[in-house]
């Protein structure tokens, strides 16, 4: 196992190299820029509309839908897998590798990605299929084959719904079930392997409930996991609140002069900069990616624009909550002049695993701080690991369950628990790289068919708008 992991470790490596330094970065900003551009920056304009359909009627238990879910549940189940590992091992990836201005990035990244969302989200709504069954069929596999006819667009959908099946259903599930193994071995010394037998249990009984189980299920835990993790991180940022200015300040200073704190020339500090901020990103909103449109396009709405406003709020939710709370919390603890990472040097006792739990252990003490992330990710890791086997599963009945859906999800199932157990049992470093790189191919073909359908997106817009 070991020597197949040394030998796929730099492959793997060099091809997100490439993506992210060269295709993914552009891409996600120039899909960002167009739709926020051609919606007159639908992101400030409909925020406060979208705030209100988000937190209006907020219930901790929906209303039970026959089929589909619920505005609210959709928005959750995108959360949930929006709200995941990314938002806290990958935060702490992009500031070990990139600094702390990779933070700023993500913001931009996050702000252009709002109005890519909304894009997403109204597009999956508008190209959805309601089965007789009641059944919601909906996701960018289907508006990649309205936005093109024939053969070039099956071959685009069937790319994205093999990359997505290995990003979200088996890959995706490794780089979360990884850190709960890693990050509860840690903090209570409980073998991986038990992680990964109690989790795998867990996920089977919810997976046997289908769609309506995991709704109920993720609109209760988002909430939830989401105000502990608050609560938490400002305790620390009110202990650390003299130095709130100043890594303030860190974000945007090395966000243009990375090379102070990560060394090299500017050019190449930028770049890093740069890419980790876009690549985790990604990894944390996933705005473009094309994972949430799928939970999305089961809301139950009435008119496409609803759920895109909505949709929205779940990268606001994600990026500049969620994710910016934990940054601060790292960057004022650790790389502040009395932190152990001021200078710049990483001490080979710190990883991306561990940053966070360092860093709230400095206030909470390295033991309660160690359990606290860990009971944090566990549950945003598990709320992701139940979306993102959703969102694989759509796209694997697209592929093979067109003739016999309960077999092609029986196997679907079987094959994603076993990803589940094997990721918390493997290197933390290629599950990430695998991730990455099915993560990126997803990207591809998803901008494609969003550009391509920029006017169903602004009719929709102006419709509801009027």
């Amino acid at each position: 196992m070991q020597a197949i992991q040394d030998a796929l470790f730099p492959i793997v490596s060099d091809i997100n190299t490439y993506l992210s330094n060269y295709i993914l970065v552009f891409l996600l900003i120039a899909v960002g820029l167009w739709f926020s551009i051609k919606t007159r920056f639908v992101q400030i304009r409909c925020f406060g509309e979208g705030m209100r359909k988000t937190f209006g009627n907020l219930k901790l238990v929906g209303e039970k839908n026959k089929s589909g879910m619920s505005s609210f549940q959709a928005l959750a189940t995108a959360i949930a897998a929006q709200v995941g590992t990314g938002n806290i091992v990958g935060a702490s990836g992009a500031i070990l590798t990139g600094g702390p201005g990779a933070i700023f990035w993500m913001w931009v990244i996050a702000f252009l990605g709002m109005a890519t969302i909304y894009a997403e989200a109204t597009l999956a709504q508008r190209t959805r299929i309601v089965a007789r069954d009641g059944a919601v069929k909906g996701g960018p596999v289907y508006y990649i084959t309205t936005a093109f006819r024939g053969g070039f667009g099956k071959f685009l959908a069937t790319f994205f719904a093999v990359a997505a099946v290995l990003a979200l259903g088996f890959m995706g599930s490794m780089v979360q079930s990884n850190s709960i193994g890693s990050t509860m071995n840690t903090a209570f010394g409980i073998p991986v392997w038990v992680s990964g037998v109690v989790l795998v249990a867990i996920c089977a009984v919810i997976y046997l409930g289908g769609v309506q189980r995991l709704a109920s299920v993720v609109e209760k835990i988002v909430p939830i996991m989401a105000g502990l993790f608050l609560v938490g991180g400002i305790i620390v940022l009110l202990v650390r609140i003299t130095y709130i200015p100043a890594t303030i300040a860190m974000i945007f200073k090395y966000a243009f002069t990375p090379q102070a704190i990560l060394g090299g020339s500017f050019g190449a500090a930028i770049k890093i900069a740069i890419s980790q901020g876009a690549k985790r990103g990604l990894f944390s909103n996933e705005a473009g990616m094309g994972s949430t449109p799928h939970a999305h396009a089961q809301a139950n709405v009435a008119h496409p624009h609803d759920q895109g406003v909505v949709a929205m709020i779940g990268v606001f939710i994600d990026t500049f909550v969620v994710l910016t709370l934990n940054a601060l919390v790292i960057i004022s603890t650790l790389y502040t002049p009395d932190g152990p990472l001021a200078s710049g040097v990483i001490p080979d006792t710190i990883s991306k695993t561990n940053l966070a739990q360092t860093a709230f252990g400095t206030v909470f003490g390295a033991k309660f701080g160690a359990i606290f992330v860990a009971v944090c990710l566990f549950f945003f890791a598990f709320s992701t690991i139940l979306s993102w086997n959703l969102f694989g599963k759509i796209n694997a009945l697209y592929l093979f369950g067109r003739k016999n859906t309960k077999l092609a999800t029986a196997v679907y199932s079987l094959i994603a628990l076993a990803f589940t157990f094997v990721g918390t049992q493997i290197s933390n470093d290629l599950v990430w790289e695998l991730t990455d790189m099915f993560n990126n191919l997803m990207v591809i073909p998803n901008a494609i068919a969003l550009f391509a359908l920029t006017g169903m997106v602004v009719a929709s817009l102006r419709s509801r708008r009027k």
